[in-house]
């Protein structure tokens, strides 16, 4: 079977670019698994998240993802699909899309395109690539597929590996993190303020008798000598 669904996204807030799902629903894809590849995405952004990793879910099916500079790449596959085939399918698919990406925006053209999307699928039309490149990838033991395999010298233990619930628990958690950062950071500009206040306070304490002793001085010597 090869990857069921796949999803381009970009890095910093998630938003899919594309998503291709493939047509034959059989293996038990539902809508649920669909909206945990998008909160997936959505917690990926602003976090030190390993570059490669595997999630669990339920059904036996596994998310794999990899990020790519700005983006990050996102299939689902059956748990007997092989693990360095999804990566090497997700190598490609990242590949094809920033070749794609240079081609119509230039490089580093691109990367403003991308961070100036607002809506989302903007780049619908890659969809034709990511249905080749599945086809491609249907069969892992079809001799186009083993040689990549053999040929491949990523090492697969590295992959990190996790359950689908604590990858968005983790997001609730790193939400929270981002709330308390913000209020600190809030507070810190606070504070700020108000060390700049007290510095100015204890200036004008400081030198104000000094300086009111020399404006008493230069009063007494203009009245004496020019009044």
């Amino acid at each position: 079977m090869p990857p069921l669904v796949t999803f381009v996204a970009r890095l910093s807030d998630g938003l899919p670019l594309v998503a291709n799902t493939a047509p034959d629903m059989s293996s038990g894809v539902t809508q649920d698994h669909k909206n945990q590849a998008k909160d997936i995405l959505r917690g990926l952004g602003g976090t030190s998240s390993s570059p490669r990793m595997s999630i669990d879910t339920t059904g036996n099916l596994v998310f794999h993802y990899l990020v790519r500079d700005t983006l990050c790449f996102l299939t689902l596959t059956e748990q007997s699909y092989p693990k360095r085939l999804a990566f090497l399918y997700l190598e490609e698919i990242a590949d094809a899309f920033l070749e794609s990406l240079a081609n119509d925006h230039g490089d580093p053209g691109w990367r403003d395109a991308i961070s100036r999307t607002a809506r989302p699928y903007a780049f619908i039309k890659f969809d034709m690539i990511i249905q080749r490149k599945r086809r491609d990838f249907v069969d892992p033991t079809s001799r186009q597929n083993t040689t990549k395999l053999n040929e491949d010298l990523a090492d697969i233990q590295s992959i990190m590996k996790k359950n689908i619930n604590e990858v968005l628990n983790r997001g609730e958690k790193l939400e929270n993190v981002s709330n308390i950062s913000n209020s600190l950071v809030s507070e810190s500009k606070k504070f700020k303020w108000g060390a700049k206040k007290l510095s100015w306070q204890a200036m004008l304490n400081q030198y104000a008798p000094i300086a009111a002793a020399g404006v008493f001085v230069i009063f007494v010597l203009y009245m004496k000598f020019f009044w």
